[in-house]
């Protein structure tokens, strides 16, 4: 049985979709089951590392900052195929990743709309266009000093990052309609 439905105490925004966003969604979707409506899969964050090649602490400098943002061990991405052009070999690490499932991928959501997207300057929205056909949102992040776990002052450059929120959703519309629900500020039309 799923860890999260037994628990006494679930995670904000999982109440929140429950209780409110399903109810909203089968009304409005018509779906005949409640099995059918859209929910969150997993969130994949990743961030790609190309300075690494000459400077050799920037790889577990985004490590680091990649742990505290998630609270998860981050995963190191290696380069499949050797390119001479950038000076990469095969296996060589050029970038990290975290693939967040269960509470932590919840709580992650729930800081990120709540306490991130805020913190970015002159934030409009996030752009509509971000789906990919499927039902799952991709969000480029210029800065990840706008997550609060990072000490701003301990950083030793300013990096993007890429967040990936899959849902279980069928199509674009269900997917888009579902985020907004439970708080995701796309730009106004």
């Amino acid at each position: 049985m799923n860890k999260i439905a037994t628990e006494a105490n679930p995670p904000r925004l999982l109440d929140k979709i429950r209780n409110e966003v399903a109810s909203e969604l089968i009304n409005e979707f018509g779906y005949s089951s409640p099995m059918q409506v859209p929910r969150l899969e997993k969130v994949v964050i990743n961030v790609g590392l190309g300075e690494s090649l000459q400077n050799s602490r920037a790889f577990d400098s985004v490590m680091s900052d990649l742990s505290q943002i998630t609270g998860q061990k981050p995963v190191a991405t290696k380069a499949r195929q050797s390119i001479a052009g950038f000076k990469i070999r095969e296996g060589m690490p050029i970038g990290a990743k975290v693939t967040l499932r269960g509470r932590r991928m919840y709580e992650f959501v729930d800081r990120l709309l709540n306490a991130s997207l805020p913190r970015i300057r002159d934030f409009q929205g996030i752009q509509r266009n971000c789906f990919d056909g499927r039902g799952n949102c991709s969000i480029g992040i210029s800065e990840h000093t706008i997550f609060p776990e990072i000490d701003y002052n301990s950083i030793d450059r300013i990096r993007g990052l890429q967040i990936v929120i899959v849902t279980s959703a069928t199509n674009d519309q269900e997917g888009m309609r579902f985020l907004e629900l439970i708080g995701m500020p796309f730009v106004r039309v």
